[in-house]
């Protein structure tokens, strides 16, 4: 249960973590715009909510926990892989949507007692119904490598984030047509077949002329600008290229070894077996009864594997219910929960499950044990390389700063120390330099910048460098000539689309007198057939789509659809069947509905809210301190960047 609890290290309630998902879609794609980007380098704050700052520590240490715990769930963890996993900004939003709830909390005089904390602690670590006692607690604690205080920290924050969404959320409440509209929703189904034909799958019987795209371009000239651009000097120091200068000793190598042994450690390996049995609309007892039997016959000597080959319902039955070392991760918490106490060759008590019920074993337990230096050697020398090779940059490029200050050029500054800028180009903001930005922060902070204004050092996950803006162009109208390849794309996509729902309008004319799918066939459509459409459904192809939502369950069966334009196509619908709920139904799961529904409402309603109050508070990020902090401890991974 502990590792389960400490996923995230400072529990959080469900509902936040369903608005902290929604804002790292949201919100790291505007970092930057609260302040000047590269604003603070010389504060420890990585981030500011309202008065309450969140330290560089604070935030570093938070990642590498992030980090060390995730090696243990993936095996071949490199830095291509937590980007991908936006880790970093994860940690950070977290701890950010944390502050803000916890200023509320306290503004609003909600606290957690010791009882309340003592009340948790007893319920999460019990074995057969009673708490396991303090030595074992501390024992457990000790294992995560977690002090006692930092862990009872975290759980009175979970309880006084977990009261205040109950206060914050207290007055929603679901109307009966709401609850029989989603009920609705959820159960009735149409059966229907439509044909589908995408724009680009259209073929034009000559191409436009360059002619006629300039007449579309002469109706539709005001749809093409050309965006703002901005062109900088740039002195750019490549973390990549200063390696080559970069020597190490035996000594520096071994002297990291000794200071970083944990980071070298092969985390302790579990094996966990398993037996599962399944309600399958049994009555529940009667299975926790079956299970009790197998138990007892484990607990007499007979083989754990065997009985999981003949009595288990999982994926791993036929292999004695073997989940290995990394499969068990994905078991339920409560199952993972009951791991973390158990010791080799130790079987569980009865799991009660959501859905069944399961035996565990713990088959074999590999303690951690630290790596030879020789088999992280080349590891160490990577990380040593990559920090040096940082730290040059930085203190390179903190005397060129200093010097483009004093000379206000950085053209004269870099030839002072004999280095020689390059020219930007013109660039659009939220461009992206290949070989040095691939995420855009340059031209997001010449955007930023005043005329002949020099920037404060620009980090990115490829080096850092100091820009100088040299020519700022207005927006425009375009000509022709620079907007004709997107002129002659657009209008080729119009007479593609002008195609597409011709062939559709003959289809519907002639549908009376053939099937779908013989007209498809001949006008060179895509068939398909679903068999139980719900609103809001994905389809293939078309994805969601509210106007076929409402003719699916509208249209009379066996009627046909007019043309219905997507995205990228047009599509006719044809409905064949469908299956409606009655009031007798919906009453019957009234209360499971207007659970699931009210907690899809208050989370809705709880994303909402946590958006106002990051205006209404200020949140602020120093995105440069982001990279290089996060540039550091990535340094210490393998895989490109």
């Amino acid at each position: 249960m502990l590792k389960a609890m400490r996923k995230n290290i400072k529990s959080l309630a469900p509902a936040l973590w369903l608005v902290i998902a929604a804002f790292l879609i949201t919100i790291f794609a505007v970092w930057g715009g609260g302040g000047r980007l590269g604003e603070s380098r010389a504060t420890n704050t990585i981030a500011t909510i309202g008065k309450e700052k969140i330290s560089v520590n604070s935030y570093y240490q938070n990642l590498r926990q992030r980090l060390e715990m995730l090696k243990g769930e993936f095996k071949d963890l490199n830095k291509n892989l937590i980007q991908q996993l936006n880790v970093p900004q994860q940690v950070l939003e977290q701890m950010i949507q944390q502050t803000l709830l916890l200023q509320k909390a306290q503004e609003m005089s909600i606290y957690a007692s010791d009882e309340e904390i003592r009340e948790k602690i007893i319920s999460v670590f019990q074995r057969d119904g009673k708490f396991i006692g303090y030595e074992e607690y501390k024992k457990i604690l000790n294992r995560s490598r977690t002090s006692i205080s930092e862990f009872e920290e975290s759980l009175e924050e979970e309880i006084i984030l977990n009261k205040l969404i109950k206060v914050l959320t207290a007055g929603i409440t679901l109307t009966p047509e709401e609850l029989w509209e989603n009920y609705k929703k959820n159960n009735e189904t149409a059966k229907m077949e439509f044909v589908i034909l995408e724009n680009d799958k259209v073929e034009l019987e000559e191409e436009p002329s360059s002619i006629e795209a300039q007449k579309y371009f002469e109706k539709n000239k005001k749809k093409y600008t050309i965006p703002e651009k901005r062109e900088a000097e740039l002195v750019f120091f490549k973390t990549e290229a200063l390696k080559k200068e970069i020597e190490l000793t035996e000594p520096e190598i071994e002297e990291y070894y000794k200071e970083n042994q944990p980071q070298f450690e092969e985390p302790e390996r579990i094996k966990v077996s398993r037996i599962y049995t399944p309600y399958n609309n049994r009555e529940k007892n009667f299975v926790t009864a079956e299970a009790q039997g197998i138990l007892k016959r484990i607990q007499q000597g007979e083989d754990f594997g065997g009985l999981a080959k003949k009595y288990s319902k999982d994926k791993k039955a036929s292999e004695s219910g073997d989940w290995g070392l990394h499969e068990w991760k994905t078991l339920a918490p409560e199952e993972q929960g009951e791991i973390e106490k158990l010791s080799e060759g130790e079987n569980s008590e009865i799991i009660k499950l959501e859905e069944g019920v399961s035996i565990l074993k713990i088959t074999k337990t590999t303690p951690s044990a630290l790596m030879p230096l020789e088999d992280v050697k080349e590891r160490i020398i990577n990380i040593l390389e990559d920090q040096k090779a940082r730290t040059l940059a930085e203190e390179r490029i903190n005397i060129l700063y200093r010097s483009s200050q004093k000379q206000k050029s950085l053209d004269v500054a870099a030839q002072i120390s004999g280095l020689k800028f390059v020219s930007t180009g013109l660039l659009k903001e939220g461009e992206s330099i290949e070989d040095i930005d691939p995420s855009a922060t340059i031209s997001n902070t010449l955007f930023q910048l005043k005329e002949k204004e020099i920037s404060s050092p620009i980090y990115t996950y490829k080096g850092v460098g100091l820009a100088q803006l040299q020519k700022v162009e207005l927006p425009r109208q375009a000509n022709y000539a620079e907007v004709e390849d997107e002129v002659k794309k657009e209008f080729i996509a119009n007479k593609k689309k002008e195609k597409a729902l011709e062939k559709m309008k003959n289809v519907k004319a002639e549908l009376g007198r053939n099937n779908l799918e013989d007209l498809a066939e001949k006008y060179g459509l895509e068939y398909k057939t679903v068999n139980e459409h719900k609103r809001e459904q994905y389809l293939s192809i078309i994805g969601e789509n509210p106007e076929i939502d409402r003719l699916a369950f509208s249209l009379p069966v066996n009627e046909a659809s007019e043309t219905v334009e997507f995205e990228n196509g047009c599509t006719l619908i044809k409905i064949l069947d469908r299956k409606e709920v009655t009031k007798e139904d919906f009453e019957k799961n009234k209360e499971t509905e207007k659970e699931n529904l009210l907690e899809a409402k208050k989370n809705k309603f709880f994303h909402s809210y946590m958006i106002k109050l990051r205006e209404e508070v200020g949140v602020k990020i120093s995105y440069d301190l982001f990279l290089k902090i996060n540039s550091d401890v990535l340094s210490k991974f393998g895989g490109e960047e």
